[in-house]
């Protein structure tokens, strides 16, 4: 009894220790006065301004860019080591040295994929930016389509092969379409996560993108 009064009245203040303040920037984003003015009236003025900022509009579209080529690199790689899989390949070690993404912290990881672009005179830009967005995507990326390729049935491959399928026609026949809802979900949370990020992007972003 106890416990359920206690998870009745903690989570409400968890969820409100989290929203409230959000709830109150957006509030007062409405207010004709700058924050933290008090109320003097609701206006939109604000917003017109953020809208009509360039600078706003460049860096949404760069986060586009990264983020839609992250996405794409990471998934195809993702489904190139499940391809290899089909093939008798040993992925599990190789795994391995992508699990620490999910691991280290993303400051430890900019400042060593800087330091990796500062060793060999690469400019930082939108190039090293998708680079570094498609190690962090890996991370999730591969441990994930790996998971779900260790769920499907053997036997609907083996069975394509005794049909006569080439192993290339097994896996877009076959593998491929098993594994296209993990794809799809898999592209999302990546795409996500990268338009999300701002660390990785701060220390390798450079002043061109």
């Amino acid at each position: 009894m106890l416990k359920k009064t206690a998870s009745y009245i903690g989570i409400p203040l968890f969820y409100l220790f989290l929203y409230l303040p959000i709830s109150v920037l957006l509030l007062f984003s409405f207010n004709s006065e700058g924050f933290p003015s008090p109320w003097k009236g609701f206006t939109l003025k604000w917003y017109e301004e953020l809208f009509r900022s360039p600078f706003l509009w460049e860096a949404f579209g760069n986060s586009l860019i990264v983020a839609s080529f992250s996405t794409f690199i990471c998934l195809s790689l993702g489904l190139f080591l499940i391809y290899y899989a089909t093939q008798g390949g040993k992925v599990k070690r190789f795994l391995l040295l992508f699990y620490g993404n999910l691991v280290i912290p993303e400051t430890v990881l900019g400042v060593s994929l800087l330091g990796f672009f500062s060793f060999f005179s690469i400019p930082l830009g939108l190039i090293t930016l998708i680079f570094a967005h498609t190690v962090l995507g890996l991370g999730v990326t591969l441990p994930i389509l790996y998971a779900r390729y260790e769920e499907l049935d053997l036997k609907l491959t083996e069975a394509s092969s005794v049909l006569g399928a080439t192993p290339v026609q097994t896996f877009f026949k076959v593998t491929l379409p098993l594994m296209f809802p993990t794809a799809i979900t898999t592209a999302l949370l990546v795409f996500i996560l990268s338009f999300d990020d701002f660390v990785l992007s701060y220390f390798c972003a450079g002043s061109t993108a």
